[in-house]
């Protein structure tokens, strides 16, 4: 570890971030038992899934919680506020790289500081991931937990149906980010250094 790596992820933002990824993948494997297992071979029993996938969300939705409050108070949040002023430009530019800038050694066009550790489209994807699709689907879920809470009709459809449409969306939303998530965590001089970097904290300062 060098005295010029950067100190990014603290105590606090590795336990949830842990925590959450634990949720996630069980929720995922879970809930794609529960939508397409076949009753004769299921990948899981039924019953389990159930009991897996609701204690797995009751879990990420108070880790979430704790999460607003950190980022809020800890200033962190201030990472997720973009600066809309040629933000489309910038998100293209950093796309660009990510699909062939990489791949033919260019530097990264935004270098991670501390005060932006996101580039502008990893800012895009956390804050419509934690800000949007994150509350929508722990709302669904609590309504499917809880389906006397429903509304009977929404829009002349079916509350439990619409609700379990929509939960089952925003799964598949969040199942496509944790995969970009996973392959951008990949890009550097060391593919495995990222992966590091939310152990320890710290992110190298040969790769910023």
């Amino acid at each position: 570890m060098s005295k010029h790596d950067l100190y990014l992820y603290p105590v606090w933002l590795r336990i949830w971030h842990g925590v959450n990824a634990i949720c996630i993948i069980l929720l995922i494997v879970t809930g794609i038992s529960m939508q397409y297992g076949n009753l004769d071979y299921p990948f899981l029993p039924f019953k389990t899934s159930v009991l897996l996938h609701n204690f797995a969300g009751v879990t990420a939705a108070i880790g979430y919680a704790v999460f607003l409050v950190y980022n809020h108070f800890s200033g962190n949040g201030k990472q997720y506020v973009p600066n809309y002023r040629g933000f489309a430009g910038r998100i293209s530019k950093q796309g660009m790289y990510y699909l062939y800038g990489y791949f033919k050694g260019e530097p990264k066009p935004f270098p991670i500081t501390k005060e932006n550790k996101f580039n502008p489209l990893q800012r895009f994807s956390y804050l419509t991931t934690m800000y949007v699709f994150v509350p929508i689907i722990a709302i669904t879920g609590v309504g499917l937990l809880y389906p006397e809470l429903i509304f009977t009709k929404i829009f002349n459809i079916g509350g439990v149906q619409l609700t379990a449409v929509l939960h089952s969306v925003m799964g598949f939303f969040i199942s496509l980010f944790l995969i970009v998530h996973l392959y951008v965590a990949s890009i550097g001089k060391n593919p495995l250094r990222n992966y590091k970097s939310i152990i320890n904290g710290y992110h190298a300062a040969d790769d910023h």
